[in-house]
C-alpha cells in the first residue's frame, strides 16, 4: 500500500528561510521516506523537487499529493516503507505532521505544517514556524549538521509505474499514488470457499481497487467461517500492494472491550493496511457509544500494547451528526459516512447532496483528521421483511463528480458484494446468501459494467483530478455502461417499496471518450426506439433519459462525428409493466459498453 503522507513538491509551498545545506556526520542508510530540504546535504541527492534520497538509493518520485520513497532497488518499495515507516537516512529525525503523516528533516531543523498546504509538514529553522503547527518528534536523528554547502546537481535513478489492466494479480498506475488517495470497496464477510478470496482480490486489484474494509459483525470464535474469510483473503493479498481492514459493524452490538482482541488477531498480517504504522479500523455505526467509552474499551488497552488503532469509524447514527463531530470524539482519527452515499430517504426527486461530505471535510481538515467518502450506485432491498429504495438513477456519476471536487482523503465504495441491498459491482458467491430471499432478485443481475467507470474515475481521484472532463479511459476507445430497472415503477407491487416515489423510469448512462473524442453522439434505445440523442466529448458523460418502455432491446449507441457507431451497450433484460413473480424486483440491469 502506499504511505499515508503528503510532500511539498511546488515551489513556493515549503519555507526556505534560514535553510542550508548540511554534512551529515553519521548515516544508517535504509529504505525509507526521503528528506525535506530545499538544498540536498552530502551523501543524498535531489528526489523530485523538494526532497532528497541517500545516493546508494532509488528515488521513487511521487504523483500529486505524495512523499517520496528512497528505495532499495528500483521496484517501488511504498508498500513496505508504509508498515514500517522510518527515514532512509538514521541521521534525519522522523515527524510526524498533518494527518498524522511522518516526513523527515536534519537535526538542527524542526518540523512543521500548515492544513492551509496539501502536504504532511516541512522543515524549517527553529523560532520560524510562524502560524505553522509543530509537528510531532517521533524519532530524533543519530547525525549532526553544520553550515557547509554540499548541495548536489546529480539525480538519483527514478523507479517509474506502467499503467496496466492486465489480469494479473498486481497492479501498477501511471503515477504511484498517496495512501490518502486510497480507494476501497466495502466487503461483507459471509461464508465462501477458500478458492474464492483468491478471485476477489485479483479482480478487485484489477478493477483498480487499493483495498478491502472487511465488515464483520461477530467476534465469537464459534464463528469460524467468520474468521476462514478474513484469513482467507488477507493471505490471497499477500504479495501485493492490495490490503485490507476491519470494520465492525456495530449495528449488531458488538462488545467494544472485545475489538481490540480481534483485530490484534489479524492486523499484524502482512496485508492489513496501516497507516503510518497503525491499523485502520472502521465502523458501521456505533456513533450511539460516548467517545470516552470507545477510548477507554477500545483505544487505550491498544495503545498499551503498542498497537494504536488508526480509527476512522462511521458514527453517523450519531443523535448530533455531523455537526461538531470532532469536538464530540476527539479520540477518532477521522470520520467515515454511510448514509451520505445517497439522496435522504423520502419521496422528492432529488439528486444526492455533497452537504453532510462538505460539512465533516472542513471539521476534519481543521482538526487534523482524516474524511472517507462514500460512493454507491443505489440500494435496494427485499427480504426479512425490509422493502427499500434509494437512488438510483445517475447516483454513482453525481457522487464521482463530487469526490473529484472535493478530494476527501480516502473513499469507499458501497459495495463489492452486498448482494441484500443491491450495490455489489463485484462478484457474489451462492455461499453468502444461501437460504434467504436475496438470489430472487439477484441471480442474473451482474453489476460489473460499472467498474468500466469506476476504474477510469479512480485513478483521477488519486491524481488529483477536479473537473469530470479530465477522466480518461485506459485507451483510445470508449468505456462506460447503461443500466435500467427491469419493471416499470407504476407496477401494481411498486408501493410496497419505501421510498419508491423517489424512482423514474429512465435508462442511466455514464460514458468515458478519450480526449481526442470531439464532436462524438450517445443514441439512447428503449424498447427499439430512440428516446434520446445527446452531444458527447472527451471525459465523463452522464445522464439520465426519462421515457423507459416496457419492451425488449434497450440500448446506449455511441457514435464518432461521422455517426459510425463505435460502440453500444445493449440490455439482455426485457423492461416488465408488472410484476411477474411475488418479488417486485427494482434491482438493475447493468450492461457495459463494447
Amino acid at each position: 500500500m502506499w504511505t499515508f503522507t503528503y510532500l511539498c513538491l511546488v515551489a513556493g509551498v515549503y519555507w526556505t528561510q534560514g535553510v542550508s545545506a548540511a554534512v551529515i556526520q553519521e548515516r544508517g542508510v535504509q529504505q525509507g521516506w526521503s528528506l525535506q530540504a530545499s538544498s540536498c546535504p552530502a551523501g543524498s541527492v535531489r528526489c523530485g523537487t523538494a526532497a532528497c534520497c541517500p545516493s546508494s538509493l532509488f528515488c521513487n518520485n511521487p504523483g500529486n499529493f505524495e512523499v517520496a520513497a528512497c528505495c532499495a532497488t528500483g521496484s517501488d518499495c511504498r508498500g513496505s516503507v508504509q508498515g514500517a515507516p522510518t527515514c532512509a537516512d538514521g541521521a534525519w529525525s522522523r515527524w510526524q505532521g498533518a494527518y498524522g503523516n511522518s516526513f523527515c528533516c536534519l537535526t538542527d531543523m524542526i518540523g512543521v505544517y500548515d492544513y492551509s498546504r496539501p502536504v504532511a509538514g516541512t522543515c524549517i529553522p527553529p523560532g520560524q514556524a510562524g502560524t505553522a503547527t509543530t509537528a510531532q518528534l517521533v524519532s530524533r536523528g543519530t547525525g549532526t549538521a553544520t553550515a557547509t554547502s554540499t548541495a548536489s546537481t546529480s539525480s538519483v535513478v527514478t523507479t517509474s509505474a506502467t499503467a496496466t489492466t492486465s489480469q494479473t494479480t498486481t497492479r501498477t498506475t501511471t503515477s504511484a499514488p498517496s495512501a490518502t488517495k486510497a480507494v476501497f470497496a466495502h466487503y461483507m464477510v459471509g461464508s465462501m470457499r477458500a478458492d474464492q478470496a483468491p478471485i476477489d482480490v485479483r479482480d478487485a486489484i484489477n478493477a483498480g481497487f487499493d483495498g478491502f474494509a472487511l465488515n464483520t459483525h461477530t467476534l465469537e470464535s464459534t464463528d469460524q467461517w467468520n474468521l476462514n474469510t478474513i484469513q482467507w483473503l488477507l493471505d490471497a493479498a499477500r504479495g501485493t500492494d492490495f490490503k485490507l481492514f476491519l470494520s465492525f459493524d456495530m449495528s449488531w452490538g458488538l462488545d467494544t472491550k472485545r475489538l481490540g482482541a480481534f483485530l490484534t488477531r489479524f492486523s499484524s498480517h502482512e496485508s492489513y493496511y496501516k497507516v503510518d504504522g497503525r491499523p485502520f479500523v472502521s465502523t458501521f455505526w456505533g456513533g450511539n457509544i460516548p467517545n470516552t467509552q470507545w477510548d477507554a474499551d477500545f483505544i487505550q488497552p491498544l495503545v498499551a500494547n503498542n498497537s494504536r488503532p488508526f480509527f476512522v469509524p462511521d458514527f453517523d447514527d450519531w443523535s448530533g451528526w455531523p455537526n461538531k463531530f470532532f469536538n464530540n470524539f476527539p479520540s477518532v482519527d477521522g470520520a467515515f459516512s454511510w448514509e451520505a452515499a445517497w439522496p435522504a430517504p423520502g419521496t422528492g426527486q432529488v439528486p444526492v447532496s455533497d452537504s453532510v461530505d462538505r460539512n465533516i471535510l472542513a471539521q476534519a481538515q481543521a482538526a487534523g483528521k482524516v474524511y472517507m467518502m462514500p460512493l454507491s450506485p443505489f440500494q435496494f432491498k427485499w427480504f426479512g421483511g425490509d422493502r427499500w429504495y434509494r437512488i438510483g438513477e445517475i447516483n454513482l456519476a453525481q457522487r464521482m463528480q463530487q469526490i473529484l471536487a472535493l478530494q476527501p482523503h480516502f473513499v469507499e465504495m458501497l459495495t463489492w458484494n452486498d448482494a441484500g441491498e443491491g450495490h455489489y459491482v463485484g462478484n457474489v458467491w451462492p455461499e453468502q446468501i444461501a437460504g434467504t430471499e436475496i438470489p430472487s432478485y439477484t441471480d442474473g443481475f451482474d453489476h460489473r459494467a460499472w467498474l468500466q467507470v469506476l476504474m477510469p474515475f479512480m485513478e483521477a481521484y488519486r491524481n488529483g483530478v477536479r473537473d469530470i472532463a479530465q477522466i480518461r479511459p485506459p485507451g483510445n476507445t470508449p468505456v462506460g455502461a447503461m443500466w435500467y430497472r427491469t419493471l416499470l415503477t407504476s407496477a401494481s407491487c411498486s408501493s410496497a417499496i419505501t421510498n419508491h416515489e423517489q424512482a423514474q423510469d429512465a435508462i442511466n448512462y455514464a460514458v468515458i471518450l478519450p480526449a481526442s473524442a470531439s464532436g462524438y453522439s450517445l443514441d439512447v434505445i428503449s424498447d427499439g426506439q430512440v428516446i434520446g440523442s445527446y452531444p458527447a466529448g472527451p471525459g465523463l458523460n452522464y445522464r439520465m433519459v426519462l421515457g423507459l418502455r416496457a419492451g425488449q432491446n434497450q440500448q446506449l449507441v455511441v457514435r464518432d462525428p461521422a455517426g459510425a457507431i463505435v460502440s453500444r451497450a445493449s440490455g439482455t433484460k426485457a423492461v416488465q409493466a408488472q410484476s411477474s413473480s411475488a418479488v417486485c424486483n427494482w434491482n438493475y440491469e447493468v450492461t457495459g459498453l463494447s
